[in-house]
């Protein structure tokens, strides 16, 4: 059974500290030629240093958006969303996203993929060695530290999109479905993986997830949206001991919780309630 290293004192001491994100009574909508899409209603949320929270909720509820108005790729219509006691009002570098398709560049191999972010942070040649080394050592990748993109597997790719944004030590990554196109036992993989690194490195993570039981393996909390406007409907709660597996008797009943939950949304967003009630 793997065993992981317990999160350091300096970690915990974050975890306990006032809230690093907090979204208050947020809405988003989108105006088109024929008519106004409201993407988001009255969400609140706070999320407190080294926490790991999944969102979950049917398809089109609005978890993109969210994820990007924290990102500050969108601005809000109205609320109020603030990152380490400041409005976000445009992207930082404290707060990095992984996307689900890699957005790697093909013409750099590995390393220098990695060390792209700390060039533009202006980091010297040893500080920039230094890092890349410690991330590529942490995501396994550091023998492939010479190849490029086109020779790697999706699951390779992905381990060097997570080095490069956990090498410019932000505050928060942003995962938008990370592994959602990979294959089964890949994904197992990686979901055991960024276990141990989020243990090792006390990161905060906000991640994105149609995967009711990889929320439930990797996540503090579990956070289920209605369908568009979305809102938050529920919190669970996951005090389960990591490392967690798949097939953990834990983790499978948490999550048929969690997916009947989510269920319910899905046949509220097709109309299925309604066609029952008839």
């Amino acid at each position: 059974m793997v065993t992981f290293a317990p999160a350091p004192a300096a970690t915990i001491e974050r975890r306990e500290r006032q809230p690093l994100l907090s979204l208050s009574g947020v809405a988003k909508r989108f105006d088109t030629t024929r008519h106004i899409t409201v993407a988001l209603h009255d969400i609140d949320l706070e999320m407190a240093h080294g926490e790991f929270v999944c969102v979950v909720g049917p398809s089109g509820c609005g978890k993109t958006t969210l994820l990007n108005i924290v990102a500050g790729l969108e601005k809000v219509d109205s609320g109020e969303a603030s990152f380490a006691g400041r409005p976000i009002r445009r992207p930082g570098p404290e707060r990095v996203v992984v996307f689900q398709e890699n957005a790697l560049f093909p013409w750099l191999n590995v390393r220098a993929n990695v060390e792209l972010g700390l060039k533009i942070k202006g980091l010297n040649r040893r500080e920039r060695r230094s890092l890349v080394d410690r991330y590529l050592d942490l995501v396994n990748l550091r023998r492939f530290e010479k190849a490029f993109i086109h020779e790697l597997s999706g699951g390779m790719k992905q381990r060097v999109q997570l080095a490069r944004a956990l090498a410019v030590e932000p505050q928060m990554l942003l995962m938008d479905e990370p592994f959602a196109a990979l294959d089964a036992q890949t994904r197992d993989i990686l979901q055991e993986e960024l276990q141990e690194i989020w243990q090792r490195t006390g990161a905060t993570i906000l991640f994105i997830t149609h995967n009711v039981r990889e929320a439930v393996i990797l996540a503090d909390r579990v956070l289920v949206m209605t369908p568009q406007p979305g809102t938050f409907k529920r919190e669970f709660v996951v005090d389960i001991p990591h490392p967690r597996s798949f097939d953990s008797p834990h983790v499978v009943e948490l999550a048929a919780d969690v997916r009947a939950e989510l269920q319910h949304e899905v046949f509220v967003a097709s109309g299925e309630d309604g066609r029952r009630g008839h």
